[in-house]
């Protein structure tokens, strides 16, 4: 087996594991939630959607990891590099998007300390 092969592989099972991650916490999250509605009588919609979007966005990282061991190792091409750059552009506009719906505020304007809190 040579030093590609061994890495296209590895790249397979990042990927595979972004895969398994976003799958098993899908299931999770629904489990979860269904566990809440029996129990509670109703579940937190708003809860369920910010653990999706936190499971969508631990896959798509891990995705995007096992995209660039692929480019960089395995497929060395310009066509390749593009793509891989084009995939990644759209993964972090769909992160940011997501971190958005689930903080419910711009991520430069998260927790900004108070006014009040500053002047002890």
């Amino acid at each position: 087996m040579d030093f590609e092969a061994v890495f296209a592989d590895v790249a397979r099972v990042i990927e595979g594991a972004g895969v398994v991650i976003m799958a098993v916490g899908l299931a999770v999250v629904l489990i979860r939630y269904a566990y809440d509605v029996v129990r509670k009588g109703s579940g937190s919609y708003q809860q369920l959607r910010v653990s999706l979007g936190r499971v969508i966005l631990l896959g798509l990282e891990i995705l995007i990891i096992g995209d660039i061991i692929r480019t960089i190792i395995v497929d060395t091409s310009l066509e390749s590099a593009l793509v891989l750059g084009l995939i990644v552009v759209i993964r972090i506009v769909l992160s940011f998007a997501l971190e958005v719906e689930i903080s419910g505020t711009w991520p430069w304007r998260a927790r900004q300390p108070e006014r009040g809190m500053m002047d002890t």
